[in-house]
């Protein structure tokens, strides 16, 4: 089984809402969860297993409190299956290929991997009882097609070969990095802007900045009431610019140029302005060469002109 990733922007920046998903993660996910983690790395590893052993993903994401609740029922039920399926999380913050591999609309969703095949199962929250319903079938299913063993324990699988170590990055590119690790964008934007005055046409530099930005803005940021405050104030485009700030973190991508789009048609002056800058800001976040980066410039250029 293999899945087609989003476009890298850049290396060393690419994955910076990743990382930041990777940290808010581990402040949430208990130590002591049977869950793996599911990633490109470890994708194949885990589709190879499901030969042997169903293994049941639950698409979860840190800015979702259902999600936390799903992922600790599968890993209660994990415990008292006793070894008959494989328990995963997929973070789809930090892992956007294999959401958008899966199909993934919305988080919480879990899916069960029966011999490398996807099988969604539900969306959003369950009950307990429902949710141990679901195994059931998942077992069943997995019985008939002769898959009914047990993994011993729940291990990660196994590390795959070391790949060869990339060449450094430009020293500004890495300090801004280095800061991103320690949770210090504004000393990584600040790296990234002497990046570009050295070079201003460093697009590495420029992506990587508008990820910091992106970054600093929705790392706390309570999605609820971002999308509440958006709802209720459909002509501010402050709100929707934060409502879609948290859509490009989803993977929302499109709807998120899409609401900016049609607030940019109905305002005018700086705030149309603004809203401009944070268009352009969210392309060098997607990439440029991404085709509905391709598209929304040229609804930009419709709406202004």
């Amino acid at each position: 089984m293999s899945v087609s990733p989003e476009p890298a922007i850049m290396r060393g920046a690419v994955d910076l809402a990743a990382l930041a998903a990777q940290q808010q993660r581990a402040a949430t996910k208990p130590a002591d969860s049977p869950s793996i983690e599911l990633t490109e790395e470890n994708l194949q590893d885990v589709a190879q297993q499901s030969a042997q052993v169903p293994v049941i993903v639950a698409f979860v994401s840190a800015t979702s409190a259902a999600s936390t609740e799903v992922a600790a029922l599968l890993d209660a039920l994990a415990a008292e299956y006793g070894g008959k399926f494989l328990p995963a999380q997929c973070d789809v913050d930090a892992q956007p290929g294999i959401a958008q591999a899966f199909q993934i609309q919305a988080v919480p969703s879990v899916v069960a991997l029966i011999g490398a095949r996807p099988a969604p199962l539900f969306q959003g929250s369950a009950p307990e009882e429902q949710f141990r319903e679901v195994l059931d079938q998942v077992l069943e299913v997995a019985a008939q097609a002769g898959i009914n063993g047990a993994h011993a324990a729940t291990e990660a699988p196994a590390e795959p070969a070391a790949e060869p170590e990339p060449e450094p990055l430009p020293p500004l590119h890495q300090e801004a990095f280095d800061a991103i690790e320690r949770g210090e964008f504004e000393a990584a934007e600040a790296a990234y802007d002497r990046a570009l005055v050295e070079n201003p046409k460093d697009a590495d530099a420029r992506a990587g900045r508008a990820q910091v930005r992106l970054m600093g803005r929705t790392l706390t940021a309570d999605l609820a009431a971002v999308r509440k405050a958006g709802a209720e104030n459909p002509d501010d485009p402050a709100a929707q610019m934060a409502v879609a700030d948290m859509d490009i973190v989803g993977g929302q991508v499109e709807d998120a140029f899409v609401r900016l789009l049609d607030t940019v048609r109905v305002t005018q002056g700086d705030e149309r302005e603004e809203l401009r800058q944070r268009l352009l800001e969210l392309f060098d976040v997607v990439g440029s060469a991404d085709a509905r980066v391709l598209k929304a410039r040229q609804s930009l250029a419709s709406a202004l002109y």
